[in-house]
């Protein structure tokens, strides 16, 4: 899919143009229709003042038979007082999904500059379809081939750049969608330290990977415990990216990497299990956030970290009530083998704090359903060790649409997770409530006095209905860790 900008003039010539109206206010506001040849404006205006009441969500078709317009399609938008931000992040998704029902392979439209940046990640957004296990059809896929978006003529040499940084965004979302949504037999630890190799190799970033015996030699015995059950041998990816000033201190992004979640012993009942591919949607994140990161040419340094294992059941795997001694020398008594995610991600925390010393540290997990019940479908949780920054972090899921809330970590919570023969249990002991903290609080244990974030981003693992995106994974992170990089200074220095 291209996406071109084009003056008002141009854009009137397409033989698809799509309008956004709100209630009671006239099209002829837009530069478009200003172009629009007299007989196609007439029967417009005829249709929505007696056809179209522009309400949120209605959409509407006009056709004409003759001339080299064949279609205009009014999308209603409601009320302008009560337009968000958020709707805006919906609309091109829903102009592309729309086009892409009704094989429309071509269309023109308008959008303001200053939502330029929105309106083309989420049109690449829209466009992705996870179809490399399904048959082609012989009419083949629907495909958007060119979106012509309308600007003022001075603009457009300047737009052309900004296209082409949010397509890159765009297209980085997508391949972390990719990565999430292949099956956990095709995507195992091994396959997704293969993937994060051609990632880096495409974008320029330096890349290694740990085996099981340097994981041994390193004391990581979180990330070795969980991995026991498993014939797959674990890896553990790091990426590296130095384009920033020499003396600052990098910006370390951690993700985990659970290629398949069984829950272990704990074995998952039917309905949670069946999704448990993605568990590795915080590594895929990473891997392509800091892809997009590169691709940009953003002057910061980052250090991504993923500890890719499976959870498996068989005589090997690790049990409940083994005691696991991680890479900080904190022991970890397993209450449940479904909780293994904090366990990896303890010994990569450590990892990055003690060997990076990062100036900021955030890890991107999807770590517990609690946050799912916490907060619905819409945005991930957001936990801190500087509470200074909690604003800014909302600020950055606000600018990139990957929205985050946050919730606390007060110390009365570690008491849930004290280990009775560990220094920490890997599950609270006691009732069930406040799980996502009980895990935020856990994690804490591991960063030493980095400033660290902790997303959890279980909530938004998968699309859902409404957000005009394709079933399956949502790419969530990948756009947070990108406005997070262009930030990264600025928030440094509110932090300091």
């Amino acid at each position: 899919m291209r996406i071109s900008p084009v003056t008002h003039r141009e854009a009137a010539r397409a033989k698809n143009i799509f309008f956004a109206l709100f209630r009671k206010e006239s099209l002829e506001k837009d530069e478009i229709f200003s172009y629009l040849p007299a007989e196609n404006k007439n029967a417009i205006k005829k249709f929505w003042q007696e056809e179209f009441k522009a309400e949120y969500g209605e959409t509407k078709s006009i056709w004409f038979p003759k001339g080299p317009i064949k279609r205009i399609r009014l999308f209603g938008l409601g009320e302008r007082a009560k337009w968000n931000e958020r709707k805006s992040q919906l609309l091109p998704r829903w102009m592309v999904r729309y086009a892409l029902g009704e094989r429309v392979t071509e269309f023109a439209v308008a959008f303001r500059e200053d939502a330029m940046g929105r309106v083309v990640t989420n049109m690449h957004m829209a466009h992705f379809e996870f179809n490399k296990y399904k048959e082609r059809p012989k009419e083949g896929w629907p495909e958007i081939k060119n979106i012509f978006l309308a600007f003022p003529g001075k603009e457009i040499t300047s737009l052309r750049k900004k296209i082409g940084e949010e397509t890159i965004v765009g297209e980085e979302v997508n391949g972390c969608r990719d990565l999430s949504n292949t099956p956990g037999g095709d995507m195992t630890p091994q396959k997704l330290a293969e993937a994060a190799k051609a990632s880096a190799k495409r974008a320029g970033i330096k890349i290694k990977v740990l085996e099981e015996k340097d994981m041994r030699r390193l004391g990581m015995g979180g990330v070795l415990g969980v991995a026991k059950g498993s014939d797959e041998k674990p890896k553990f990816i790091i990426l590296e990216y130095m384009r920033g000033p020499k003396d600052q201190k990098p910006l370390v992004l951690v993700g985990k990497g659970v290629t398949f979640d069984t829950g272990g012993l704990n074995l998952k009942p039917d309905n949670y299990i069946y999704e448990m591919h993605m568990d590795m949607s915080g590594g895929a994140a990473v891997i392509h956030g800091i892809s997009a990161i590169a691709r940009l040419k953003l002057p910061i340094n980052v250090v991504g970290l993923i500890p890719a294992v499976e959870n498996m059941p068989s005589g090997s795997s690790y049990r409940p009530g083994d005691l696991l001694k991680t890479m900080s020398g904190k022991t970890i008594e397993v209450l449940n083998t479904d909780a293994e995610g904090r366990v990896i991600l303890s010994d990569a925390l450590w990892y990055g704090a003690t060997k990076y010393k990062p100036g900021f540290m955030v890890d991107l997990a999807t770590l517990t359903g609690a946050a799912h019940v916490a907060l619905g479908n819409y945005c991930s949780a957001v936990f801190t060790n500087k509470e200074v920054l909690t604003e800014k972090l909302i600020e950055v899921g606000k600018k990139s649409g990957d929205y985050v809330w946050p919730l606390p970590l007060w110390d009365e919570y570690l008491t849930e997770i004290k280990g009775t023969f560990g220094d920490l249990a890997n599950a609270g002991k006691g009732d069930r409530y406040g799980g996502a903290i009980q895990g935020a609080k856990f994690l804490e244990q591991f960063v030493k006095n980095t400033p660290w974030a902790h997303l959890d981003i279980a909530p938004k693992m998968t699309s859902v209905e409404g957000e005009y995106l394709a079933k399956g994974a949502s790419g969530v992170g990948v756009r947070y860790i990108v406005e997070l990089a262009k930030n990264y200074p600025r928030i440094m220095n509110q932090e300091s």
